[in-house]
């Protein structure tokens, strides 16, 4: 019985610290961004929901796209949530290592990255949903190079609707 009580509090527990550490890592992001956000040196880019929200209502038949094209389009960017950039072109290096040290880079999985003789680092991190859904692609730079980037694109990124958009931007 004593088992029982240990291991049903154990998964309370992981029920309770998953929402806390998902919000942690996307707090992290926002903070490091709201912080920059009035800095002059900054290029600063966000993008709402609402925005994204709004694709959805457009008229796409007046666009120069095939009409696969556009809804293979309207049908990626319904579930996307966010966009987040942030530039900046002096400091590289010190804010590439603040933006490693507060965002917990440790939550995603490396798809790729660059180190250039330089110094520069590039690195693309994405979190997902062990399946076919991308929650958030991060793509971070700076280093020895003269510009920093912090990309964060949030949402519900579904792997099969970009191989179709390819697919049918292809054709």
């Amino acid at each position: 019985m004593k088992y029982v009580k240990i291991i049903s509090l154990a998964i309370a527990m992981l029920f309770v610290a998953g929402p806390i550490m998902a919000q942690t890592s996307a707090n992290a992001i926002e903070k490091y961004f709201t912080k920059y956000l009035d800095d002059e040196r900054f290029t600063v880019v966000y993008i709402s929901p609402k925005l994204f929200k709004m694709f959805e209502k457009l008229d796409i038949a007046g666009m120069e796209l095939e009409d696969d094209e556009a809804e293979a389009i309207m049908d990626l960017v319904k579930d996307l949530e966010g966009l987040r950039i942030l530039t900046a072109e002096e400091d590289a290096e010190a804010l590439y290592k603040e933006a490693k040290s507060k965002i917990n880079t440790k939550e995603y999985e490396v798809l790729m990255t660059v180190r250039t003789r330089e110094g520069n680092n590039v690195e693309f991190l994405v979190k997902d949903d062990g399946g076919d859904i991308i929650k958030e692609l991060l793509l971070l730079t700076g280093g020895g190079g003269d510009e920093f980037v912090l990309l964060s694109f949030v949402g519900n990124i579904d792997i099969k609707k970009i191989s179709k958009l390819a697919n049918t931007m292809e054709n």
